[in-house]
């Protein structure tokens, strides 16, 4: 169960205020040639609180459970509005939309999954921090309307494309071995409980 308090954390009101930029850059990519200085001055700003919350959290000693949801969600709605309105305006291959929104789409229902079964939220890590850096970098590029068939923007999207397809891998992999823990943590409580109860029947006896 969250508690308010935390909630009320210098490092989650500015993840919750990166999720709510995902607003101003729907309205701003329907004018995208004419906004795209300002989208670059918005993903910027974006960035920033992504590095700052985290930073905040661990100075302040602030990581809470709803700050490690927060934060990813509002990396994922944020990315996933940019994605999303770059396909549709044409501006973005669709294996490239489909690869990111696919990916967390599943990391996502994965997340709720594990909750339920651990009992607390699977944090971020830095391999995702990462390919969420590089898709960045892609938008970034995009927004500044580099050349697509630049073998420097050819490169920074091959990357991308291999982190998510490795993020998504090491996700499940952390996944995995939680759920083992959480297994073999539980099979030792269920021995030691039935142990106990045999030494009290025998002590009885």
């Amino acid at each position: 169960m969250i508690k308010l308090k935390e909630i009320n954390t210098a490092s989650n009101y500015l993840s919750l205020l990166r999720l709510l930029l995902a607003i101003p850059f729907w309205i701003m990519l329907d004018d995208f040639p004419s906004n795209r200085y300002l989208l670059l001055s918005l993903t910027l700003f974006a960035s920033l609180t992504d590095i700052m919350d985290g930073y905040l959290a661990r100075k302040m000693d602030q990581i809470t459970e709803f700050g490690k949801i927060i934060d990813p969600l509002a990396d994922k709605i944020c990315i996933g509005v940019i994605i999303t309105k770059l396909f549709l305006i044409n501006q973005l291959p669709a294996y490239y939309f489909f690869m990111i929104i696919g990916r967390d789409i599943l990391i996502f229902l994965g997340g709720i999954l594990l909750t339920k079964r651990l009992g607390k939220v699977l944090p971020s890590n830095m391999l995702g921090k990462i390919t969420v850096l590089v898709i960045g970098i892609v938008i970034i590029l995009i927004f500044l309307q580099v050349d697509r068939q630049s073998k420097y923007y050819i490169s920074i999207l091959g990357i991308s494309l291999f982190l998510i397809i490795v993020s998504f891998a090491g996700y499940v992999i952390r996944a995995v071995e939680f759920l083992k823990v959480k297994t073999k943590l539980e099979n030792n409580g269920s021995a030691e409980v039935a142990s106990d109860k045999k030494d009290n029947i025998n002590g009885h006896a």
